[in-house]
């Protein structure tokens, strides 16, 4: 098939989250894995097996020349997102890329001139904007039922002590480093509820310390960090991610603010996702239940939930790889493109400096501006 039929993919970390797409691609027309990648050579057969690929590699730059592939999709561990993605790009090979973009403002200007000067298309895996009560959030900021939105929250509480140690590169990057490490999940529907804005400065600020890993060292990262955002526009947000605090799991919780609506996520199993409509409800006596407006559902989701919602965190992962592989046959941006990805990113990388600096605020820059 050419590759305007079906775009040839490369999975870089086949044998980890790389490989938690398989359900996706099967789901998703347009795409077939080409080839999978992975250092652990002991995993990568099966691996290969899993995703159905047609050719294995243990070195990711052989892949990207020997494996045929249009697209690698980059499931590895974050400090590897920038230098795998500028590798492809230099190749001409598309890149979707796992959260965040990058691990500091360095790289993260070299990816922006790589994906600037490349002839191929970078894109970053934002799954949780493409979740459902988020688009449906986002179709009503779009049908004008929030009015001007200038106040929002987004929260991510994810225990990883444990993880951190089968998976020892979040001990470093998302626990071992104090500030807002893993933001995008948190201000990525946030950014969708304030189109066309983004964030100018931050300041951030911790808990302090209360865990030590099975060492006996303490977690460079503070409990609970909170980040606040100021908005282009004047809009504020708050950003907190836990990823250390002992508590029931509480992954991700969302409000948002507009002149003509409110919308506050729930919060435990059993709660509604409520909403409140000035059009629907002036009297503002009682909060509406979200599902009661799912006719605003984007044509997609109406479309494809059950094959979305099978293929893995509440339908997002099918409506990245889906939009990445229409973008790049359609030669259109994808949802989150090299400008968006940084918008998500960047703001967590100079809350790590704020934090350093005491809380102190800090401009962010706009890499339209590199």
């Amino acid at each position: 098939m050419s590759q305007l039929q079906s775009l040839a993919l490369g999975v870089v970390g086949a044998a980890g989250r790389g490989g938690s797409f398989r359900g996706v691609i099967d789901a998703v027309a347009g795409v077939h894995v080409a080839a999978v990648c992975d250092i652990r050579a002991d995993a990568l057969e099966e691996a290969q097996h899993q995703l159905g690929a047609e050719r294995a590699y243990t070195e990711y730059t052989e892949m990207l020349e020997r494996g045929g592939v249009d697209a690698v999709l980059i499931g590895t561990p974050m400090p590897l997102h920038v230098p795998q993605s500028i590798a492809a790009l230099e190749r001409g090979i598309h890149v979707l890329s796992e959260v965040p973009a990058g691990v500091s403002l360095d790289e993260c200007v070299e990816l922006v001139r790589a994906a600037r000067a490349s002839r191929a298309l970078y894109a970053m895996a934002e799954n949780y904007i493409h979740a459902k009560p988020i688009a449906l959030v986002t179709a009503l900021v779009q049908a004008g039922l929030f009015g001007e939105t200038y106040y929002g929250e987004g929260e991510y509480l994810h225990e990883l002590k444990e993880l951190n140690e089968t998976t020892p590169w979040r001990r470093r990057w998302q626990t071992g480093i104090n500030g807002i490490t893993y933001p995008t999940h948190s201000l990525g529907p946030l950014l969708r509820w304030m189109p066309g804005d983004r964030v100018v400065e931050v300041c951030c600020a911790g808990s302090g310390h209360h865990y030590r890993d099975p060492r006996g060292d303490r977690y460079e990262n503070e409990d609970s960090v909170v980040m606040l955002g100021k908005m282009a526009s004047g809009a504020l947000v708050k950003i907190r991610v836990d990823m250390l605090s002992d508590r029931p799991h509480a992954m991700n919780n969302y409000q948002l603010q507009g002149t003509d609506g409110a919308y506050e996520s729930a919060r435990a199993p059993g709660e509604r996702h409520r909403v409140w409509l000035r059009a629907k409800n002036p009297a503002r006596d009682r909060w509406l239940d979200l599902i009661e407006f799912e006719e605003y559902l984007p044509e997609a989701w109406r479309r494809d939930e059950a094959r979305a919602q099978a293929a893995g965190h509440g339908g997002g992962d099918f409506y990245v790889v889906a939009d990445f592989v229409r973008a790049v046959r359609e030669g259109t941006p994808p949802a989150v493109d090299i400008d968006a990805a940084m918008d998500m990113t960047l703001p967590g990388l100079v809350s790590q400096q704020s934090i350093a600096e005491g809380g102190r605020w800090l401009p962010v820059p706009d890499s339209r501006q590199w």
